[in-house]
């Protein structure tokens, strides 16, 4: 795959995973639309392929952290918080085990 279409490839997935992360926060939505564009703009008219690499590594690794790491919380009273978790985040809390469970 060219270089170009890794960037735009990129590109496309940090504002799929932003529009998927800050989903009913347009203020937080756009905010990181404005940071992801200015990020791509400021490096536009870079030519050395080392550092197109360098950036495209680090693009996917941001889309990582906020696919990963990222949760939603909202004030709902003074001191009250809603936490909106997504599906993905939310994983089944069982201890793994070696030996199954001897049943009585």
């Amino acid at each position: 795959m060219g270089t170009r279409l890794k960037v735009l490839k990129v590109f496309k997935t940090l504002h799929r995973t932003r529009m998927a992360v800050f989903k009913d926060d347009d203020k937080t939505m756009t905010a990181a639309r404005l940071k992801i564009n200015e990020e791509f703009k400021k490096n536009k008219n870079e030519t050395s392929e080392e550092n197109i690499q360098k950036m495209i590594k680090m693009g996917s690794d941001v889309e990582v952290v906020l696919r990963e790491a990222v949760l939603q919380v909202e004030h709902v009273e003074e001191n009250k918080l809603l936490l909106r978790p997504r599906e993905s985040l939310l994983l089944e809390n069982v201890p793994y085990c070696d030996q199954p469970r001897k049943r009585s």
